[in-house]
This record gives C-alpha cells, structure tokens and sequence, in this order.
C-alpha cells in the first residue's frame, strides 16, 4: 500500500531528526541527483557532457535541488541554476558555486545575473533534464501557487514541453519535481487557478496557479496526498519516494492506494466447505427496457467476479435478456447480502424506482451493505449509512450535491474532487466513490483511498456498471464482516476499482476495451491476483 501523510505531519517527523543534527538536505539530495543520473543515462545515455537547468525557489526544495545542482556537477554535469525569488538557501547555493555551476535570476535583486524569464525559458528547454525546486510543502494552505517570474517560467516552459510530448518528438527535457510539482495543492491536491480560485486549466504567463508536469517527482520521507489525488496527481508522473528515516508511526495517513497484494488479501476467497449462500447473494436492481444492456453488464460482473448467486429485479422483459445472457442468474426477489441499485435506471420508471426504493429501505433498516450507481443517485433519501456506496462521476456528484443545497457544478467537482467527494460523503452520511481517471473513496472517519489503475481505454459505455457489478459481489463476499468494520467498505470500494482497471489491461493490453469485455476478464485478472 502507499500512504501519504499531510505536509505537516511529515514536517512533524522532521524535527526530532533535524534537533539531532540528521543531515536530511545531504539525504534528499543525494537521492535526488542518483534520480537525475538514471534519468540521462536513460535518455541520453551518458552523464558527463549533459546538461541540466535547476529552478530554485527560496525554500527547503530550492536547498535540495542546489545541492543535488552541485553533485551532479561533480560528475562532470553542466548544471544552471535559474533563481526564481531573490533569496536562495544559502547552502545550497554555496554548494552549487563551490561546484563551479551558474546562477542567474528571473528575479528583482536575485543572486546571479539578471535575466528575462524568456533566457531561462530558453536555456530550460534545451537542458537534458529540469529540476522543479521553485516551490514545496512549505506553503501555507490556500497560498501554493506559484507567483511572479517564476509562474511565467514555468506557464511557458510547461506549455512547450506539454507541445513536444503531444508531437511525440521527445526533444524536450526530463522534467524532476522536487517533492511535489511545484504550486499544487499538497494535502488536497487542487492545482490552483489566477486569482486563488481552483480549476482545471492553465493560468496565464506570470499569473498564480503555473504547475509544470514532471516526468518524476522525487518525494523525501513520505508522499504527499497531492502525489495521490486528482487533479495535481496527473502533473506528479512516475513518483520515487525516498526514505528519510522519518516515524510517522503516531501520524494520520491523509491518503492511501491500495497495490495488487492489498487487493488479494482484501478478496473473499471461499474455504473447502463454501456454499453458494456462505459465498454471498447480491440483489440486482438495474437497467429498464430503454437500458436493458445495463442489467446484463452489471449481473455479468456480479458473476465473474465470483459471487455464490445473483438475484435480479427487474421488468419482465429486461429479466428475460437478463437471465438469456447469464442464466446463473435467478430473477425475483430474496434474500440477499449485499444490494447494487441503479446502473440503467431511469428514475422516471416507477416500477423500477419503487423497486430501488424497497431495497433501499431494507439497506438501512438490516444495515445491508449497497452500490448506488447511475439512476438510483437521484432517489436517496436525506441520510444514508457507511455501508451504502454511492458511484457517481462527476456530473452525478455535482447534480446529488446540488439537490442538497450545494452552490457546484460538473467543472468545480473535476477541479476540487476530494473537496467535493468530503462534502458529499458529509451531506449523506455514506461512502462515496467518485469514478474517474484517478478513482477517489472517501469513507468513515475521513479514509481515503486513490486508485490510477485503469487505462484510459476504460472511459468507455458501461464500464460503470461492470464497476457497481464488481463493488456489489466483493461487498456481498465479505458481508459479515462488515457488521464490526465500517471502515472496510471503503478499502473495499477501493479494491474494487483496482480490479476493475486491471481487469481492462487483462481485456486487451495497450488497446481498446469493451465493457463486457472488462467483465469477462475478471476471472483471469482476479486469479493473478491471488497467484501474485
């Protein structure tokens, strides 16, 4: 699993370790500059000869990065550093001199010879690999973004090396973020737009809210939820964490992310005396005759995903496709352990809808574990309970926020997602999954869980309802113990997203995917798992 820790609970490990004379800086830094030189050996396949442009802020990362500066030059590396605030950490940049490097200064009355953000622009994009150390987790909350010359050098730098990775050249550099990209939200993620509102989209030139992807983030003590968590997460790249010594045994994790042998200890494997009931029944309520497609996806994932039976509700039309398509499945009603409610329902359908609401009641009143996908979100009632699992993406999140007096909208949800996942999970009182390239689940007691394994071949009709389908059966499978572990549902709905974008790599690899093809490969992705 990797667990992130809010900015201050890692500073809070620091201090013991920097009170003791622990040379943390020396640390990081030596980390830092063995990451540059796999990187050139890499792509330029040599170190001596290379060239490499440090932007330097006035903090701790501005310290790491001067310092890696000057090993890297030991090793016969052309090292420029571009000042971006008028004061440097004084060792790092005596280091950096010592070793003989540059410096010079986008900056007013910064060390170095003062130069036009276009120069430093110019000297960045030609550079073998650009070290990002203008700005780190030293920022106060609501005050990360990135100001002044140094937003323009990176706004622009940003946009032409974003222009090279699109035309696919790869003559831009390697871009190294030094513990976070800088100017993105550190424990929330939100990448900052001008005039400190949040949002997705590039602030102009010079402008607050500048952050430069990286190809590599290289994190010190622990990662930082904005490593984890949309959208500042899609501008981290490949992340290296790097062992500081730090105990963080007595702080909080602010994020975790579940890897493939969290998803195998997680899954419900049945003993030799396993019946199909001890396995788990989960009740079907999906798809109408507009949608019908969507009760089969969402019964085939149930049962690939191992389920011991799967009841279906549903018109007798849709039951009939329903039970054609899966004729595991028995139709009618049961009893269950576990509910998924919604994927294909239109809640104009009152015979559907008054179906979801039955089984919504019975949720709350027996304490059933439920997925709530889709058309069931528009037909909650007020409050809910930790068990249910409600799936919306953006869109669906925006509008059940809205119906509960939130002023939001699709845009602000994509811009600030953990704020919004929070609030909804506030507002209703359940666990809530927020599906998207980076799947968010905010549980009890503030858990929160940040899945990237899906390709992005998954954006695609009905891969939701495989999602609910999946959720459903493993929420059914460890039913029992839920009773004394609310908190599992999360670690569960976040699991469930890990398998779901396995299962699309296992569909076709590298290539297009089908929904129900997603389905079908749940078997296979689930036994690698477990073999694993």
């Amino acid at each position: 699993m990797i667990v992130a820790y809010t900015a201050a609970d890692v500073r809070t490990a620091e201090e013991p370790l920097l009170a003791a004379g622990v040379p943390l800086m020396d640390r990081a830094a030596f980390a830092l500059a063995g990451v540059v030189v796999r990187e050139l050996r890499a792509r330029r396949g040599r170190v001596a000869g290379s060239r490499v442009v440090v932007l330097a802020g006035a903090g701790n990362n501005g310290g790491d990065a001067l310092h890696a500066g000057a090993l890297l030059a030991r090793r016969g590396v052309a090292v420029l550093a571009v000042a971006t605030a008028e004061r440097l950490h004084e060792t790092g940049l005596a280091a950096l001199r010592s070793a003989g490097c540059s410096v010079v200064s986008v900056a007013d009355g910064g060390p170095g010879a003062r130069v036009w953000p276009g120069d430093a622009i110019a000297e960045a994009f030609t550079a073998d690999v650009v070290l990002d150390g203008v700005l780190g987790i030293g920022a106060r909350a609501g005050h990360s973004a990135v100001r002044g010359p140094g937003a323009e050098v990176l706004a622009l730098l940003g946009e032409l090396v974003a222009d090279e990775r699109a035309g696919g050249r790869g003559d831009g550099p390697c871009v190294v973020a030094v513990d976070v990209p800088s100017g993105v939200g550190v424990d929330d993620g939100d990448v900052p737009r001008p005039g400190g509102s949040n949002g997705s989209g590039s602030a102009p030139a010079g402008e607050p809210g500048a952050v430069l992807a990286a190809d590599v983030t290289v994190t010190f003590g622990a990662p930082k939820p904005a490593l984890l968590v949309p959208p500042a997460c899609a501008s981290a790249g490949r992340v290296e964490a790097v062992d500081l010594g730090l105990d963080l045994s007595g702080a909080r994790p602010a994020v975790a992310r579940l890897e493939p042998r969290d998803a195998a200890a997680l899954w419900p494997v049945p003993p030799r005396a396993a019946h199909k009931y001890t396995r788990g029944v989960v009740g079907v309520v999906a798809g109408t005759p507009a949608y019908p497609g969507a009760a089969v996806l969402t019964v085939s994932a149930a049962v690939h995903a191992g389920v011991g039976m799967v009841r279906y509700l549903g018109s007798p039309g849709v039951t009939a496709a329903v039970v054609s398509h899966r004729p595991e499945v028995v139709a009618g009603d049961g009893r269950v352990q576990a509910w998924v409610l919604g994927p294909g329902v239109d809640p104009t359908d009152s015979a559907q809808a008054e179906r979801v609401h039955g089984a919504l009641a019975g949720v709350l009143a027996q304490e059933l574990p439920a997925v709530v996908d889709a058309g069931a979100l528009t037909l909650l009632p007020e409050r809910l309970a930790p068990w249910v699992v409600l799936t919306p993406h953006a869109g669906e999140l925006a509008t059940l926020l809205s119906a509960r007096g939130e002023d939001v909208d699709r845009a602000q949800v994509e811009a600030e997602p953990l704020r919004w996942a929070r609030r909804a999970r506030e507002l209703t009182r359940a666990t809530v999954l927020l599906k998207g390239a980076t799947t968010l689940v905010v549980g009890p007691d503030d858990a929160v869980y940040a899945q990237a394994d899906a390709p992005a071949w998954l954006a695609t009709a009905g891969a939701g309802d495989v999602l609910a389908g999946l959720l459903g059966a493993l929420l059914a499978g460890r039913a029992q113990d839920l009773a004394g572990e609310p908190s599992l549902v999360a670690a569960l709905a976040a699991c469930a997203s890990l398998v779901h974008g396995r299962a699309a790599h296992v569909a076709n690899p590298g290539g297009p995917v089908a929904a129900l093809a997603v389905a079908e490969a749940l078997p296979r992705t689930v036994a690698q798992l477990l073999a694993s």
